[in-house]
């Protein structure tokens, strides 16, 4: 069963936005979530709770690695 949630996350400019995030649960039993509109975002956790949390975070990271990216 896939699950769809949205995230809010706050940059470094105060902005807040808004992503779809997919849950899916694996067959091991982790929580796995994807950012389709972020190539590459995803991460996965045993809890809920926890994999929101992560998300929230991978999507931070994925936007700091895109900022140091356009400084190179």
């Amino acid at each position: 069963m896939t699950k769809v949630f949205k995230i809010s996350t706050q940059n470094s400019r105060e902005m807040k936005t808004k992503f779809n995030v997919l849950v899916e649960r694996d067959e091991d039993g982790y929580y796995v979530a994807t950012v389709p509109s972020l190539p590459g975002c995803h991460t996965q956790a045993k809890s809920l709770d926890e994999l929101i949390e992560r998300a929230k975070e991978a999507i931070e990271v994925y936007f700091e690695a895109t900022q140091q990216n356009e400084k190179i």
